[in-house]
């Protein structure tokens, strides 16, 4: 068999027959981990990705990255994550706009104030320069906010947005010009264990695989059942809404802890916000876009915000969140089945840990260190009652 040729990124063809390590999901946290594995000398991998580059949860979100956590692990987690972030460009070749205006989050009681200053706290232990902010001074950040029913504020200026797209393509392209093999459309029917690993039969044709790794996002939960294994995470329905261009007056990320919501402007001067509504638990992955998110949204958007009462929206979207019990991921090897790996339950906070997991699940697989979160998020503790305290920031 000729070898494979590449447009960009993604492998022409079928997937190679053998290969030491198969990834299933090419969205963010696959891809990081691919890169990972390649820059460590493991290129002997194929992503299989079901749809095209960013069609899952990593191209319909708002970009947001924040060290702003209420548990030591995800601070500890994210600050690193930023720091990748920030050398993105350089390391990986692709500009992904990284711009650090911050995240400023809103309480609207006295118990998310209390709450609020014990994840501040936590925050200043680990040298995250969050500060607690009293209503008029959280409008000396922002001046257009109606603070009138906050209780308190929350502001760290090193927090940011970047555009999810080149993100995606940059991890992809340098896994690329490493040895590993993406095939986009290619979708997994099979997977089959033995003592040798792993048969996976393919839209496009069979894969032997010594190792699977499954980051499906909200879909692993169907990949898993493929070797037999159920998982606890679900998906859930996020949305997302853009509007018109306005002359740029937003600075930071802005979240309102009661609701969820928040909003920030590109740098085309387009409003992105966005809100999780209630939606049918049935299991199933959904991306439609509805009637009901629109208006919620814009109820609270312009209680918070009163000047985008007559902004005009131009598309609104939806984006699958992957949900565990306890809010905090799943990932690491399972033990009924020896060789085939987890990175999934993300909750929404997948892309922004992407860096920072896909560098120690890297190191990890290709024969370094395992990182303390590897016990800490493994899927036995569900069975086990041992689950993580619950993170208290979603936004």
């Amino acid at each position: 068999m000729s070898a494979p040729t590449t447009a960009g990124p993604v492998t022409a063809g079928p997937p190679k027959r053998e290969t030491e390590v198969l990834i299933v999901g090419g969205g963010i946290m696959g891809l990081a981990i691919a890169y990972h594995l390649a820059l460590r000398g493991v290129s002997d991998v194929v992503v299989l990705e079901r749809g095209y580059l960013a069609a899952g949860a990593s191209g319909r979100n708002g970009g947001g990255i924040r060290m702003q956590w209420s548990t030591e692990i995800n601070v500890l987690l994210m600050l690193e994550s930023v720091e990748l972030c920030k050398r993105f460009a350089g390391e990986l070749g692709v500009n992904v706009w990284l711009r650090q205006g911050g995240y400023l989050f809103l309480a609207q009681s006295e118990g998310e104030r209390a709450r609020m200053e014990k994840n501040v706290a936590l925050q200043n232990r680990h040298g995250v320069p969050t500060r607690m902010l009293l209503p008029e001074e959280a409008r000396g950040i922002v001046p257009e906010l109606d603070v009138s029913s906050l209780a308190a504020a929350c502001y760290n200026p090193r927090d940011g947005i970047l555009f999810p797209w080149p993100f995606l393509w940059g991890y992809a392209n340098q896994a690329a010009k490493r040895g590993v093999e993406l095939h986009t459309f290619t979708e997994v029917t099979a997977i089959e264990p033995s003592p040798a690993g792993f048969l996976v039969q393919t839209s496009k044709g069979p894969v032997r695989a010594q190792r699977v790794l499954n980051c499906a996002g909200a879909w692993s939960p169907e990949v898993a059942r493929l070797v037999g294994v159920e998982l606890p995470d679900r998906p859930h329905r996020h949305e997302i809404l853009s509007t018109e261009p306005l002359k740029p007056f937003l600075g930071p990320m802005v979240s309102v802890l009661s609701s969820g919501l928040y909003f920030s402007q590109s740098m085309r001067g387009e409003v992105v916000t966005g809100i999780t509504v209630p939606d049918l638990d049935d299991g199933s992955v959904k991306l439609g876009s509805r009637l009901r998110f629109l208006t919620t949204l814009a109820k609270e958007l312009v209680r918070v915000m009163p000047r985008l009462a007559g902004v005009k929206v131009l598309r609104q979207w939806a984006g699958p969140y992957d949900v565990s019990p306890d809010g905090s991921p799943i990932v690491g090897e399972v033990a009924t089945v020896p060789g085939f790996y987890l990175a999934c339950g993300f909750t929404g906070h997948g892309f922004m840990m992407a860096p920072v997991v896909g560098k120690y699940y890297g190191e990890w697989l290709a024969g370094g260190p395992r990182h303390p979160f590897f016990d800490r998020w493994r899927l036995g503790r569900f069975a086990e009652g041992k689950l993580e305290s619950e993170e208290m920031i979603i936004g």
